[in-house]
């Protein structure tokens, strides 16, 4: 029947392969960092400028359609908006700046996750009272270099979980004037030598923990270590007007003791406690002040119900006391002197004052007021 073997040309199918990656490869070399413009527009800076608490005296630059992130200006430095998410911040710190300049690289030659590890590590070791040293970090960790000068970080026992939820980040890059003397030209990465004297056991005495399960629980979440309210706490952040930033949030845990300076208030100077204590006696006299004021309005209220409902009341009550009585009493002469009365009806007049419990009291009143005598005749009662 033949040779069953595919009459396919294998050499075809093989060129084909190998021109598929060729164009991939070129695909990819076609995205590098020094081929990219900047997307960053004015606007764009001055909503960085708030957001990340640039110092006032900052200079920043918006780049040229002409310009690349890996050949700044003169005088400036690149600055990706990524490494801002990762926790840097202006000025840059000593610790940044000294792995910087061992490692013979700029600064935005750090990826976010190399820049958020070495920024969450330097927030880390001053929250513990330390300071994170080029050795510290080369024992924790290798920052590795590729072929477009990118720089990444690798640990092998410590697993540190990062992320940039941003995927285009390549466009996003502004220049800041160089006040700190840090590389402006993209250089080429010296690997920090690894320090055979510094071990774990050094590590934990540096950052004050007692085990080893703590530091990797510490540094397993370093991505918290770059939040504001950690970057204020530490000297990090400039941001003004909002000191409660130095406390941390309450669903933060912390598995170790703060250290002991921490615990420790800071002593208040003299003068300030004196503002204080003039600032409460002050509170406590309008108080007293007040409540006096409080008082006195309830006493006129109580005065004031007193003297128009209480007194109104009485007074009604004793004029109709005084009518009834006298009525009683004019009724009881004009029944046993049988003389008429000027000025009273004839109801008033047919009344019975027998029913009255005081009619005679009254009579005997009435009597000694008009000076009646039996014998007389006619009786005015005006």
């Amino acid at each position: 029947m033949g040779d069953p073997t595919s009459t396919k040309n294998l050499s075809t199918k093989g060129d084909r392969f190998v021109a598929r990656s060729e164009g991939i490869k070129k695909t990819y070399k076609a995205t590098k960092t020094d081929d990219v413009v900047s997307t960053v527009t004015s606007d764009a800076l001055l909503a960085f400028r708030k957001k990340y608490y640039f110092p006032n005296d900052m200079v920043v630059k918006v780049p040229a359609r002409s310009d690349r992130a890996c050949s700044p200006p003169l005088g400036f430095v690149t600055v990706y908006e990524f490494s801002l998410r990762a926790g840097l911040r202006f000025p840059p710190s000593p610790e940044l700046s000294d792995i910087l300049m061992i490692c013979g690289v700029s600064l935005a030659q750090l990826s976010y996750r190399a820049m958020s590890i070495i920024m969450g590590l330097i927030v880390l070791f001053r929250d513990r009272g330390a300071v994170l040293s080029p050795d510290c970090l080369a024992r924790m960790g290798r920052l590795i270099g590729d072929t477009q000068g990118r720089i990444s970080f690798r640990s092998k026992w410590l697993d540190i979980r990062t992320r940039d939820p941003s995927k285009s980040w390549i466009n996003d890059f502004f220049y800041v004037k160089n006040d700190w003397n840090l590389l402006e030209k993209w250089g080429k990465m010296r690997e920090l030598p690894i320090p055979l004297h510094l071990g774990a056991e050094e590590l934990l005495k540096i950052l004050k923990f007692s085990d080893i399960d703590t530091l990797h629980y510490e540094v397993r979440y370093l991505s918290r270590y770059i939040d504001e309210e950690y970057l204020f706490k530490v000297g990090l952040s400039t941001q003004a007007g909002r000191s409660h930033a130095q406390m941390l949030k309450k669903s933060v845990k912390i598995s170790e003791v703060a250290v002991q300076s921490s615990k420790i208030p800071p002593k208040r100077p003299e003068s300030e406690d004196n503002v204080q204590t003039v600032k409460k006696k002050r509170v406590e006299e309008k108080s007293a002040a007040f409540k006096i004021i409080v008082e006195d309005h309830i006493q006129e209220a109580r005065n004031h119900i007193y003297d128009v409902e209480v007194k109104a009341l009485e007074a009604d009550c004793m004029e109709e006391g005084f009518i009834r009585g006298f009525m009683k009493g004019v009724r009881a002469v004009q029944r046993k002197t049988g003389a008429e009365i000027d000025g009273l009806t004839p109801s008033q007049a047919s009344g019975d004052p027998s029913s009255d419990s005081g009619g005679e009291e009254i009579e005997s009143e009435l009597q000694k007021a008009f000076s009646l005598e039996e014998d007389e005749d006619d009786i005015d009662i005006l």
